[in-house]
């Protein structure tokens, strides 16, 4: 387990210190092979054929990223990530990318690979797998506009209308992940500052509802009914939570989109703004659906005694605690970040 969780990190840290296309390219391979035990390390049909379909995705990704690069390579000469690419090599690098992290229209392997899995495995896929990725992003910027505005507001309409009809919580978070990202990437073209913030204040929310589920051992939204005998005052911020995701103040997941929107204003596309607002909307209700299941739900007993036995958790409060406070207390330091 260490030596694959310590691969995961030098993959990662690889694909962000490279200048050099190889090695990027090298750290995201590094970091695929190495979460690929810990996504079938319970011998269950359905995680394998996650792990299967996760690494035919990455694979496909990782080899179209080194097309691209070859090509970029043979049209200019350099290997240098900072040097402008080609325009044909970067579009090409933008779908590649856009496909390792699950970005619509090239999404479809992530509600399914997420459904498969625990929700420790996850979380480390919601999270951590998303850097690498997203900072080569960063670094190609700004590429082809129109792409990127395509990737970015159909990645927020499909995270937003995918979720509606969900039951499973792994599969309502994949959809919100799709969202996010397509917000992140809407605002990548004009400021990377900003889609890295808005990375950063997703990451702790994301990490806290997952820790949430998994304290509650719940993967339905009808089984989180039950949350409140169990862990009343999780139970109790939960909704907070769930809604700083969806980006309502005075909660800090309003913040980037708040910075986001004004930002897309200022660069003059008002309509785009507002498709991504109002995608919000849609994210919004499936948010509203599992904390109103899980606070305004009492889950059917016939039982007198409807608390059952609390006993002393043996797993650590104190991350989930960490993380619940930043996702929903951060919005005041907005002017700092600034």
């Amino acid at each position: 387990l260490s030596i694959l969780l310590l691969s995961l990190g030098l993959g990662t840290t690889l694909t962000f210190a490279s200048s050099h296309w190889l090695l990027a390219w090298m750290g995201l391979e590094i970091s695929t092979l190495a979460i690929i035990p810990l996504m079938s390390q319970h011998h269950h049909p359905r995680a394998v054929e996650a792990t299967t379909k996760y690494f035919i995705t990455q694979a496909a990704a990782a080899a179209l990223i080194l097309f691209a690069s070859t090509t970029n390579a043979w049209v200019t000469g350099q290997w240098d990530i900072n040097f402008d690419l080609h325009f044909f090599p970067a579009s090409m690098l933008t779908m590649a990318l856009a496909l390792k992290m699950g970005l619509a229209p090239v999404h479809f392997w992530l509600p399914e690979v997420l459904q498969g899995l625990d929700l420790t495995t996850g979380l480390i896929l919601s999270t951590w797998q998303k850097l690498a990725p997203f900072i080569l992003m960063c670094q190609i910027m700004p590429v082809n506009s129109s792409l990127i505005t395509f990737l970015g507001v159909t990645s927020t309409l499909v995270g937003g209308w995918g979720g509606l009809n969900q039951t499973q919580l792994r599969k309502i978070l994949a959809y919100s992940s799709i969202a996010h990202l397509g917000w992140m990437i809407l605002v990548m073209q004009f400021n990377q500052q900003l889609a890295l913030l808005a990375l950063i204040i997703y990451i702790p929310m994301t990490f806290s509802t997952f820790m949430i589920f998994k304290t509650n051992s719940s993967t339905t939204v009808n089984t989180l009914a039950a949350s409140w005998a169990k862990t009343p005052a999780l139970t109790a911020i939960t909704p907070m939570i769930l809604l700083s995701l969806g980006g309502l103040p005075p909660l800090s997941g309003f913040m980037p989109k708040w910075m986001i929107l004004q930002e897309l204003t200022k660069q003059d596309i008002p309509l785009t703004a507002s498709i991504a607002a109002l995608s919000a909307l849609l994210s919004l209700y499936f948010y509203l659906r599992v904390s109103y299941a899980m606070t305004l739900t009492i889950s059917p007993n016939n039982l007198n005694a409807t608390t059952p036995w609390r006993l002393q958790t043996t797993a650590s409060t104190l991350p989930l605690a960490i993380s619940a406070t930043i996702s929903a207390m951060l919005l005041p330091l907005a002017p700092a970040t600034l």
